[in-house]
């Protein structure tokens, strides 16, 4: 990628992320969208750490998503 390329994808990146942030103020946008970076990582980490455990048996965990009753092996109704 050439760095004119490079700045092009950033000021493309900036502008949707101003379209995206719309009338909010940057810092309360900054403390929304680190929310859904930080559920990400820890999305990804659970995969992870479901497949290692689940290895064993030959099951994949794909989009691990936990609820509280699932978490403490309840059924949810």
């Amino acid at each position: 990628m050439s760095e004119e390329q490079k700045k092009q994808l950033e000021q493309q990146l900036w502008n949707i992320a101003n379209e995206l942030r719309g009338k909010m103020n940057a810092d309360e946008f900054r403390d929304y969208i680190l929310g859904f970076i930080f559920y990400k990582y820890l999305s990804e980490k659970m995969e992870i750490y479901a497949n290692s455990i689940l290895k064993a048996d030959k099951i994949k965990a794909v989009g691990v998503i936990w609820s509280d009753c699932q978490a403490r092996g309840q059924r949810s109704h």
